[in-house]
């Protein structure tokens, strides 16, 4: 991953909620007639926003393909980025019993933003899947947090999807309210979600599901719901 810090132009930005998303707008080509390049958009969380210092921070998961990888990859100090939101933001309370939090490569920024804000003694699981041990990153929060790593590289092709099975093996808490969010890839989401609601008893109203991303799709970004 890189993080990538804006300034400029922020007077204003707002982002209340963990999983909140903003459009980045990427330039496709030379301006056109109206002196403006094609563009194509990406949604992104915003990893942290500094009022003070008028910065915002962003996280790319870089990979190969994509107008977001191949711009941040080349950017250097001075270039300019549009950005537009996020329209509204979702409050997950932190004061729930147990949270549970579950994702690939693309919803660690929203993560890490989430474990920052959870109060002291507050108990967390994280099940996150990344492409091999060099992806792992650790997080700065209060809470009392126990990490599921599953690694790409290792994971056997013939087990099935490795998040989903991490998701199966684990024991969830037998009493008390808890909240679970989880985002990633379309196809995986909508398996787990399914799982914890449908084998795991889980009421939907106590979770939260996302797509950050499809196989075979660009620009993917949806909740799931029945």
């Amino acid at each position: 991953m890189l993080r990538v810090t804006l300034g400029g132009d922020l007077a204003g930005f707002t982002s209340l909620g963990f999983d909140d998303h903003v459009k980045l707008f990427f330039p496709q080509g030379p301006a056109g007639a109206d002196g403006e390049p094609p563009m194509a958009s990406r949604d992104y969380t915003p990893r942290r926003y500094d009022p003070a210092a008028n910065t915002l921070e962003i996280e790319f998961v870089l990979n190969d393909a994509g107008p977001a990888s191949r711009w941040a990859k080349q950017v250097q100090p001075g270039q300019s980025l549009r950005i537009g939101g996020p329209r509204g933001s979702f409050i997950i309370p932190t004061n729930f019993d147990w949270h549970l939090l579950i994702g690939d490569d693309t919803a660690l920024p929203a993560v890490a933003r989430r474990l920052e804000e959870l109060p002291a003694g507050a108990r967390a699981v994280a099940v996150l899947e990344v492409a091999d041990r060099t992806a792992q990153i650790s997080f700065d929060t209060r809470a009392d947090v126990h990490e599921i790593w599953r690694f790409r590289a290792e994971a056997d092709a013939a087990d099935g999807d490795a998040l989903l099975n991490a998701v199966r093996e684990l024991p969830l808490p037998s009493s008390g309210d808890g909240y679970v969010w989880a985002a990633g890839e379309a196809q995986s989401m909508r398996a787990v979600r399914l799982h914890l609601t449908g084998e795991r008893g889980i009421d939907k109203s106590r979770i939260r599901a996302a797509a950050y991303w499809k196989r075979g799709a660009a620009a993917v970004h949806e909740t799931l719901e029945d």
